[in-house]
């Protein structure tokens, strides 16, 4: 447990965390009662694992890495082990951290064999002069600073390689994974999703990063995302998760965001920054700020997706556009709630 200095203010009654699993085409109508209790309970452990560091009196970059970890571990989330698959076969993952009080960050993209890409984001902000590092060069250095490295292989998965087969096979790129097609959705759960071959991924086009924000006892924010990206991508391609200020971004002044959705709109809108900027230079409130951003600018730009949204008083926003969000939180009175859908 990290020690408040004697002039701190103390933030334990408002010590906060919240996390998002992808937003997309998530309704009730593609998604099981199987399915849908795999992610609630993925989401829980998630939440909970991070809830403990802050109860615990760690700090909010701590505990946003326990919770990424989870989802980065899990087969569920587009991200770490249940990361989709370019066009060449490869598992390329991103992922950035942000910190509220120094402003410092760290971000990695392109990797292929760190098993959890938050830990390196961490790393690079607090062992390194830079905030971004890609590829190989990246890999050197959680190599150095002592991260597990494993076998690409580690990665796959096998409904992500068919998500991949149908992509290539539809020759357009899907963001984390595809649906089955309309007519299959229209003739129900016989020979549509639910059908036996159906695997537990297959809940809609979803845009597949995963994040948390989260506020410690000394008031401090912070803010991380984690993913493999789109399902089929080529040339490298990098999107808004590892991009601080689009995907991410903390400021103590303001908030801390986690975005998902579609990464070349987000970067384009600057979607996380933005939010920040509203509420420091025209006084919204966090949750103003969130939805003029998601629900109105993002909108008429023709971006889909959502954030999660902190600010230093617990105050928690989670606007969306898209049909659902998986989403949740937990507050100092370990009050959590786990949402999906619209409703």
């Amino acid at each position: 447990m990290t020690m408040l200095p004697a002039f701190a203010q103390d933030f334990s009654d408002k010590i906060t965390l919240v996390i998002h699993g992808g937003a997309g085409t998530i309704t009730r109508a593609n998604m099981t009662p199987e399915k849908e209790k795999a992610y609630r309970e993925g989401m829980q452990l998630a939440l909970h694992k991070g809830y403990d560091v802050l109860k615990k009196g760690g700090t909010s970059v701590q505990a946003v890495e326990a919770a990424i970890r989870v989802m980065e571990d899990s087969p569920l989330f587009n991200a770490g082990k249940g990361a989709v698959f370019t066009h060449e076969g490869k598992n390329e993952l991103d992922a950035s951290v942000m910190e509220g009080q120094s402003l410092k960050a760290g971000s990695i993209a392109g990797v292929t064999t760190i098993r959890n890409p938050i830990s390196a984001a961490i790393a690079v902000m607090e062992k390194s002069p830079h905030v971004m590092m890609a590829g190989r060069g990246a890999e050197e250095f959680a190599r150095e600073k002592g991260l597990e490295i494993v076998d690409p292989s580690y990665f796959y998965t096998e409904s992500r390689y068919k998500a991949l087969q149908r992509a290539r096979e539809e020759e357009k790129t899907e963001l984390d994974h595809n649906a089955k097609d309309e007519k299959a959705l229209k003739k129900g759960p016989k020979s549509g999703m639910n059908a036996p071959e159906n695997l537990i991924f297959d809940e809609g086009k979803k845009y597949g990063t995963v994040g948390c924000v989260a506020l410690d006892r000394f008031g401090n924010l912070a803010a991380g995302t984690s993913t493999g990206g789109m399902t089929n991508k080529r040339y490298g391609r990098i999107g808004d998760a590892p991009v601080i200020g689009a995907g991410t971004y903390a400021n103590n002044n303001t908030c801390a965001v986690s975005a998902t959705g579609h990464g070349e709109y987000f970067i384009r809108s600057v979607v996380a920054y933005d939010i920040s900027a509203l509420m420091e230079y025209k006084g919204m409130t966090l949750d103003e700020a969130a939805r003029e951003v998601v629900m109105k600018k993002l909108v008429e730009r023709g971006g889909e997706g959502g954030v999660i949204a902190l600010d230093r008083q617990g105050n928690i926003s989670m606007p969306f556009n898209s049909e659902g969000m998986y989403r949740g939180y937990i507050k100092s009175d370990e009050k959590s709630e786990i949402l999906i859908y619209k409703d």
